[in-house]
């Protein structure tokens, strides 16, 4: 298995994992003692790190596809009983994103120097 499929198979995992557990009620929601916040912001960083290991010529879309999850994702938790789509929950996950696409692109072109 090379390092890219490696990434897109964890990529589309995590999505998966977290579209369950976002649309799930919320005691099936896994809790650490970290804050909420700050898990959301770590699984999106995690998914738009895989993502652009993964996808690495695709970083422009890749991004806009997570924002685009990130949207339906809180829309969705509208439609699920006991749970709540926020805005701030939103931005927090979009700003995850961000740094994991940033990450991702820092490790890709570090790796190219020789």
């Amino acid at each position: 298995m090379t390092f890219k499929i490696f990434f897109r198979w964890v990529a589309w995992l995590l999505v998966l994992a977290i579209a369950i557990f976002t649309l799930a009620p919320i005691e099936f929601r896994p809790i650490s003692a970290a804050p909420a916040s700050l898990e959301r912001f770590a699984a999106f960083s995690a998914i738009g790190a895989a993502f652009c290991l993964g996808y690495p010529k695709h970083r422009l879309h890749i991004f806009a596809l997570l924002i685009g999850i990130v949207g339906f994702l809180e829309v969705a938790q509208n439609y699920v009983p006991g749970r709540h789509g926020r805005l701030p929950d939103g931005l927090v996950k979009a700003s995850g994103t961000l740094l994991g696409v940033a990450f991702a692109t820092f490790v890709t072109r570090y790796r190219q120097v020789p």
